[in-house]
């Protein structure tokens, strides 16, 4: 997919939301009952991009006609870790690292643990 091919042909789309649910429509039609998520970005001087992420058909067709598509992927790395940073208590960050049973007594020891048990909870551990 080469850059800006999804903008050369910009949509009609309203959303519409309460908090808890949204009403996502395009050039008219409400997609809202077809859709698991979505997601609106805007970056400066450019055209809204909207990527809508299907629900899984119950049966029959979710979906039939023209549209640009957009393979949704992970978040850029950088955005999903400091995500996850910003989400970590700091006092609690260093009372795990403390009590850790792998401290070495290096002089680096409480960051190799601190870095240990960031990795731990980034694969699941509970906090």
């Amino acid at each position: 997919m080469t850059e800006g091919t999804l903008a050369d042909d910009p949509r009609e789309v309203r959303i519409s939301t309460d908090g808890a649910r949204a009403n996502v429509t395009v050039d008219g039609i409400d997609l809202s009952g077809s859709l698991a998520a979505y997601t609106l970005e805007h970056r400066a001087n450019q055209v809204p991009l909207l990527v809508l992420y299907p629900r899984p058909p119950v049966d029959g067709v979710v979906f039939d006609g023209m549209t640009h598509v957009a393979v949704a992927s992970e978040a850029p790395p950088a955005e999903a870790i400091a995500a996850f940073l910003t989400g970590v208590d700091p006092a609690a960050l260093q009372k795990a690292a403390l009590d850790r049973h792998d401290l070495d007594g290096t002089p680096t020891e409480l960051t190799t643990a601190m870095l240990r048990q960031l990795m731990e909870w980034a694969t699941g551990g509970t906090p």
